[in-house]
């Protein structure tokens, strides 16, 4: 394939992603360049996506269900695929608990935990010995996404339908709620562990989470229902997807607390994950099947992957 030089240069500076395809039931994996090198099947409606502590698997929350608002029993299941052969390598049972969703990766012990969303809750899960360890009450409905805290002592769940954050102390259940806004969805740690910033969708802003207080400190004003977000390495700048009408991509400068650019997409974007450097930022568009990859830098699209028919594209995972 023949490229100009700068062109190339960008290409093979983009990691490989993982793209989770949600209506296929599939992971599929793409090359710098956009072209499909593998697929994966995982259960019905996968959600989620993340690496193990160790880098050595992915896991992939088989939800079940295709949209968070329908009604349905939903899967129980959360497949395990070995990343350097891009083959699935297991599953664990979730048993009773069915339609899991997010999932965050414990820095010390690699433990999971996982919302579930019949019925509400989160779990903790040993991946290894494939076993549901605790579940816990997030005293809210609809728990969506989940990150872990400074040092993960605690876990925090966003009760999508309550409008609340729940912090969870994964030692001993204990739960404080942090009212946010209406529809909290995705969130992300800043780097130096000060400040938890959380997603409200139908608010059209993020809440800072002070995490030593649990309390919110400040707010953000974004564009349209801003669903996900994530955060250079350098802690200063916030990138998000505006999803419902908002169909672009967001910026904003965590020390002005302002909006400063937004990037059309053309379609509502489900996902935004961001490379381990800040220099791409990935949006899913699962109407479009399309997958956009961004220069956070020069804030404009540089690469557009289409997925085979009926896909279904939400997050894409940088690859290591």
């Amino acid at each position: 394939m023949r490229c100009l030089f700068f062109a190339c240069a960008a290409a093979f500076a983009q990691p490989d992603i993982a793209v989770v395809e949600k209506i296929a039931g599939k992971v599929g994996f793409y090359d710098a360049a956009g072209a499909r090198t593998h697929e994966v099947k995982v259960g019905t409606y996968p959600h989620e996506i993340v690496y193990s502590l160790d880098g050595r698997s992915l896991y992939v929350t088989d939800n079940g269900i295709l949209w968070m608002q329908y009604a349905g029993k939903g899967g129980n299941t959360i497949s395990i695929i070995d990343a350097a052969t891009r083959q699935k390598s297991g599953v664990i049972d979730l048993g009773e608990y069915r339609r899991p969703h997010g999932m965050a990766v414990h820095p010390g012990t690699g433990n999971l935990v996982v919302t579930i969303e019949n019925p509400d809750g989160l779990l903790l899960v040993d991946p290894r010995q494939k076993k549901v360890l605790r579940k816990f009450d997030v005293q809210g409905k609809s728990p969506h996404m989940v990150l872990f805290g400074p040092g993960g002592v605690r876990a925090y769940v966003s009760n999508t339908n309550s409008g609340t954050v729940a912090s969870i102390d994964i030692t001993n259940g204990a739960v404080k709620l942090i009212p946010t806004g209406k529809y909290p969805q995705g969130g992300v740690l800043s780097p130096d562990g000060k400040v938890i910033y959380l997603t409200n969708a139908e608010s059209n802003k993020i809440s800072l989470i002070d995490p030593r207080r649990d309390r919110v400190a400040a707010e953000i004003s974004t564009g349209t229902y801003p669903n996900r977000v994530a955060i250079t390495p350098d802690g200063q700048t916030l990138v998000y997807s505006l999803g419902l009408n908002g169909d672009a991509v967001g910026f904003a400068d965590t020390k002005t607390r302002k909006q400063t650019g937004q990037i059309a997409l053309g379609g509502q974007p489900l996902s935004l994950t961001m490379s381990a450097d800040g220099k791409f930022a990935f949006s899913g568009v699962q109407s479009q099947g399309k997958i956009h990859v961004i220069d956070v830098a020069q804030r404009k699209i540089i690469r557009t992957i289409t997925t085979p028919k009926d896909a279904g594209p939400d997050p894409a995972l940088p690859l290591r």
